[in-house]
């Protein structure tokens, strides 16, 4: 079952969900260890590189998954959620979203507008280039320092938005006891179509 049915979702929504909250939790923990770290030690150069490494990875699965969704739309709501709870669901992906995109690009931004211009090698294999920074940011270091604040907060938003996305799923495992869960573990839901 590789697609999302009306009543669950397939192997590969299953497997991008998975796959990503296992690199997201990872790179938002690595990310709150590297940056405690004093920027002079020789490791903390290699660790920021594996951060962005694994950052562009997360990119690329992101705008993968957004293909897939967009082509193999998610599962109906349970039909017993309150309009304010579909309306909170929505929201919160639509959030999650928004920043498992904005992560990567802040950061690469933020890399971009150093005026130390340290390349970023992926995996110590492929160069990324800078990305254009608008001169409207002022000077690099004041274009580096908001895309740092975009960055940082944003690690803290993300991290807030998963604790209720999870809170939700088990919430709706262990109180409503509806599919809701069942269905990101499983393509059994998806099975059983209405």
């Amino acid at each position: 079952m590789l697609r999302n049915t009306s009543t669950g979702y397939g192997r590969i929504a299953i497997a991008f969900h998975w796959t990503m909250a296992l690199l997201i939790a990872g790179m938002l923990a690595f990310g709150l260890y590297m940056t405690s770290l004093p920027p002079t030690d020789p490791e903390t150069f290699q660790l920021y590189q594996l951060h962005k490494s694994v950052g562009f990875v997360v990119l690329a699965l992101a705008v993968l998954r957004l293909g897939w969704r967009l082509v193999n739309p998610s599962p109906k709501l349970p039909a017993g959620m309150h309009p304010l709870e579909k309306t909170a669901a929505h929201l919160g992906h639509i959030g999650l979203y928004a920043l498992i995109f904005a992560m990567p690009i802040t950061g690469w931004l933020m890399v971009s507008a150093s005026p130390w211009g340290i390349p970023t090698v992926l995996f110590n294999v492929l160069p990324v280039p800078h990305l254009p920074v608008p001169e409207a940011l002022g000077t690099k270091e004041q274009a580096e320092s908001f895309f740092k604040f975009l960055h940082e907060y944003g690690a803290f938003l993300l991290i807030a938005l998963i604790v209720v996305h999870v809170a939700a799923a088990l919430k709706h495992h262990f109180i409503a006891r509806d599919d809701t869960l069942k269905r990101m573990v499983s393509t059994g839901p998806a099975k059983a179509k209405s």
